[in-house]
């Protein structure tokens, strides 16, 4: 399969989302390129970005369980190629 590049934003609002979003990171640390996270304390939120470099189905499976924690928004954009 093909890889991608792409880019994933998470916006965590459930701080006890917080431990599972990390541990999924993990999990998936083979097509995480870089990260960067903001914990925003004035809106109680934190923000995280990460560089993904991999198949549509890593990728895909990534997202896919980030969004079904609770509190967390995901949204992902990737290359064409």
């Amino acid at each position: 399969m093909n890889k991608r590049i792409g880019v994933v934003a998470i916006i965590v609002e459930d701080k006890e989302s917080v431990e599972k979003v990390n541990k999924l990171l993990s999990s998936f640390s083979d097509i995480v390129v870089g990260r960067m996270g903001i914990p925003y304390k004035e809106k109680d939120v934190s923000v995280i970005s990460i560089i993904v470099d991999g198949t549509n189905d890593d990728i895909g499976a990534l997202t896919g369980k980030l969004g079904r924690l609770k509190g967390v928004t995901v949204k992902s954009a990737l290359t064409q190629k």
